[in-house]
């Protein structure tokens, strides 16, 4: 069986050509939503807890904003009070009010995002 170095060479450069095209435009594409991503990410300020808040609540906050990411990912019918982490928080009891007021907010700004879009 007789090999022929040229058609072999032909293909392989030919192959390199289409691959090359192809991806290209993904290239560009991939660096331009890299630069729309790094704006999304500095605009995420919905993620933060009010100012105004103390450790506990603004850990309340970010446990409910990540109980209603949960909930949206599953699919789930958003209610703060299915969430176990909102019935039965793992805080000292005294602290428990300010957790759950942080919690209670940061579910509430969650649903707006992943649910509404806002």
């Amino acid at each position: 069986m007789k090999i022929n170095v040229r058609l072999i060479a032909a293909t392989i450069l030919a192959t390199a050509f289409a691959t090359s095209v192809a991806v290209a435009p993904l290239y560009a594409a991939t660096s331009a939503s890299g630069s729309a991503m790094a704006g999304y990410a500095q605009d995420r300020r919905w993620e933060e807890p009010p100012g105004e808040f103390h450790e506990i609540e603004r850990r309340g906050f970010h446990d409910g904003l990540e109980g209603a990411r949960r909930d949206a990912g599953n699919h789930r019918r958003p209610d703060v009070n299915n969430r176990d982490e909102y019935r039965h928080p793992h805080v000292r009891y005294r602290d428990r009010e300010a957790y759950l007021r942080g919690f209670e907010r940061g579910y509430r700004v969650g649903v707006e995002h992943f649910y509404n879009g806002r």
